[in-house]
């Protein structure tokens, strides 16, 4: 899917809001989309490797954990020390600061620089597998004001994206290979995630409580600080690490994120408007880049 198709189908999403006027098709469609196909799209993806792979990133496999990290601590920091009044946004900052739009966004983007996005994918798979049970953790620990941690990890694990990745991800640690004959139509079938949640996504698109700071907050813990880290640490590594690691890391939000909070109900509709400002402002980020030859 490229950049086009992407932006197509978004604003799809919201011409169908406008038309229908009724909220009760887009919430069958969350459901359907987070409680089956994004299930079936993750295990199919990550029980499709092996413990070889996981093992053989190396430099892209470091990077994720470091970026992740970074994100994670300093979103974290900075709500502890300035939104101590809105803990449900200091919630919906720190799931938005670590879960990138990888591959409907990253993707597309990674080819303008690169023949070979392989990297790319190998980034973008990883993190799926780390960020997806964090992200899930943090929305059920603060939608339930700050539930204990107990709950909170029970709540996140009734997620089923979240039971398909941990369930993939022990088959590929204990060597279990699942037949492709079981892999394909489950990857098949989970890949229409992609195109829906774009469509959820649009339909979510409201301008209503859109904040300045909240895009700054966002912007510098999703995009900036990571495009700077990479950028001044990744510089003298090859063209096609560099650029997928630069690219991969350096992505808006992810749909997916939007629908977990969604899910949690934490801050969606703030987090929305948020998401689709900084995608339109990566596009145009890359698109200056390539054109630049930087």
């Amino acid at each position: 899917m490229n950049i086009v198709q992407m932006l197509a189908l978004i604003i799809i999403g919201y011409v169908l809001k406008l038309v229908l006027k009724d909220e009760k098709p887009f919430n069958y469609l969350r459901i359907l989309v987070n409680d089956f196909l994004l299930a079936l799209f993750i295990f199919g993806n990550v029980a499709s490797k092996d413990l070889a792979y996981l093992l053989s990133i190396k430099t892209v496999f470091m990077y994720v954990f470091i970026i992740v990290g970074l994100s994670l601590s300093l979103s974290y920091l900075y709500g502890r020390l300035f939104l101590k009044s809105d803990e449900l946004w200091a919630g919906a900052l720190m799931v938005l600061s670590i879960y990138p739009n990888t591959a409907a966004l990253g993707f597309p983007i990674a080819s303008l620089f690169l023949d070979d996005i392989t990297p790319a994918i190998l980034y973008s798979t990883t993190n799926s597998m780390i960020v997806l049970p964090i992200v899930t953790f943090i929305a059920a620990h603060y939608s339930s004001g700050g539930a204990s941690v107990k709950k909170s990890f029970l709540k996140a694990l009734k997620f089923p994206p979240t039971m398909a990745n941990l369930l993939a991800l022990g088959l590929v640690i204990a060597g279990v290979r699942v037949p492709d004959v079981i892999l394909e139509p489950i990857k098949t079938i989970g890949w229409w995630s992609i195109p829906l949640l774009l469509i959820y996504f649009g339909s979510r698109i409201t301008f209503s409580r859109f904040e300045v700071r909240k895009l700054l907050e966002v912007g510098t813990f999703r995009i900036v600080v990571p495009f700077l880290f990479v950028f001044l640490t990744l510089h003298f590594a090859s063209k096609d690490i560099f650029y997928s690691v630069l690219v991969e890391a350096s992505m808006p939000p992810a749909i997916a994120a939007n629908a977990i909070l969604a899910q949690y109900k934490l801050k969606a509709e703030e987090a929305i408007s948020v998401t689709f400002v900084l995608t339109l402002t990566a596009i145009g980020l890359f698109m200056v880049l390539r054109a630049l030859g930087v």
